[in-house]
């Protein structure tokens, strides 16, 4: 069973030493990961596979977009609906937060990556040349339109002016 919980600092070291096995050179480091923790304003998320933590999402506003930072998910618990766990959790802060768009970058060289955000309704925008250091890969700017918030209905507006 996969549950969803917001990381704690406690939980940063394993983000870290999971950032080197998954993405190698191009790794956040632990202080960076730390100080975006404590100071970034961004929400870090982990998703857990019976119990054990096997995947986490970073994601908030950078500026004025609503931007999933990253999404990374252990190798053996890959094809077990975690990552679409992490997705829809990110896409539903977005449309709590009311966010008119919902934005990612992607390397290129990641066919699965692709295949899910396209799978989400994300759309190609740009491509970012070598964004990706030190490997040089091109980055591709995706967004997905979010839909407008629906409106209180009578029956959410009575609850809240009766009580």
């Amino acid at each position: 069973m996969i549950t969803l919980r917001d990381l704690t600092e406690a939980d940063l070291t394993w983000v870290a030493e999971r950032e080197v096995e998954i993405f190698g050179p191009a790794a956040w480091s632990e202080s960076l990961i730390r100080d975006d923790w404590a100071y970034g304003g961004k929400r870090y998320r982990g998703a857990e596979l019976d119990g054990e933590l096997v995947g986490y999402a970073v994601y908030g506003f950078d500026g004025d977009a609503f931007n999933l930072m990253n999404i990374a998910v252990v190798p053996r618990a890959r094809r077990a609906g975690v990552g679409r766990a992490l997705m829809e959790d990110f896409l539903a802060e977005a449309a709590a937060v009311g966010a008119p768009d919902a934005w990612l970058e992607v390397s290129v060289e990641n066919p699965a990556a692709l295949a899910l955000y396209r799978a989400y309704g994300f759309e190609d925008v740009r491509i970012r040349p070598r964004y990706y250091q030190p490997e040089d890969h091109d980055a591709l700017v995706m967004r997905r339109r979010m839909p407008p918030p629906r409106p209180a209905s009578a029956r959410q507006i009575a609850e809240v002016e009766g009580s």
